[in-house]
């Protein structure tokens, strides 16, 4: 249990290892650490039992001890990638729980849309920046964006990752990468089906991905924006949209 006084961080939930299923960690053994709450509210997010504030009751407050306990016991004390993930999790006090699990020679990775900064990305080992495109609903705050970058300055390994539903979220990430040209990219096809919270069985539509994905590979290569990576949710094709894994 946590001490007064100490730490707290909302957990919606920490599962693993399994394998990353996006992105540059993609197929990497990790463990995830899904924090509650979230500052946006895109039209197709797809985990929103750790997003809308409707499944808060569900997002445990805990310390760092007590969520470095589990991971350990998730590893089997072995060090790995602990994915810090959410919701936003950037809105949380991840600076001691970094240095707790660094100091047993575990590495850090974190996922944030880039809405939120803090001076302790500077700690991550990788930190992936995904702005979020025109159909999620959201605007992207391109000041505090660059504010994240700032934080993270020479710290971590830093990567863009856009998700991809139609021709303007396409333009976006052309814009996108553009204006960062010095940092990978990664394009993910949209999740079509997100999946009710509470639904374990969720299941997607598997075709419709890749039919997306067949269209984005066509779409960089008839570009030629060979600079682009295009990969999807390795996990959701494996698993569909189940919470866990």
């Amino acid at each position: 249990m946590s001490g007064p006084g100490e730490t707290r961080i909302r957990v919606s939930e920490i599962f693993g290892p399994t394998i990353q299923g996006e992105g540059i960690l993609i197929g990497l053994p990790t463990v995830f650490v899904r924090t509650g709450g979230c500052d946006y509210r895109c039209s197709w997010c797809d985990t929103l039992h750790a997003v809308d504030s409707e499944y808060r009751d569900q997002w445990l407050p805990m310390g760092v001890e007590e969520i470095w306990s589990e991971v350990v016991t998730l590893s089997g004390g072995k060090p790995l990638t602990v994915s810090l993930s959410g919701g936003n999790p950037a809105i949380q006090p991840l600076a001691p729980l970094i240095a707790r699990g660094k100091a047993d020679g575990y590495r850090f990775a974190l996922e944030t849309q880039g809405s939120i900064a803090k001076d302790w990305f500077a700690d991550l080992d990788v930190l992936v920046l995904s702005p979020k495109p025109p159909s999620s609903g959201m605007e992207t705050d391109w000041q505090t964006f660059d504010d994240c970058l700032r934080m993270a300055a020479d710290g971590p390994q830093v990567a863009l990752k856009i998700v991809v539903f139609d021709e303007r979220d396409y333009a976006y990430a052309r814009d996108t990468a553009a204006r960062y040209p010095h940092l990978p990219l990664y394009l993910q096809p949209g999740n079509h089906t997100p999946p009710p919270p509470d639904d374990d069985d969720a299941k997607v539509d598997i075709d419709g991905i890749i039919d997306r994905m067949l269209w984005l590979v066509g779409k960089v290569t008839e570009d030629r924006w060979f600079e682009a990576r295009v990969l999807p949710q390795l996990h959701v094709l494996l698993w569909g949209n189940r919470r866990g894994v």
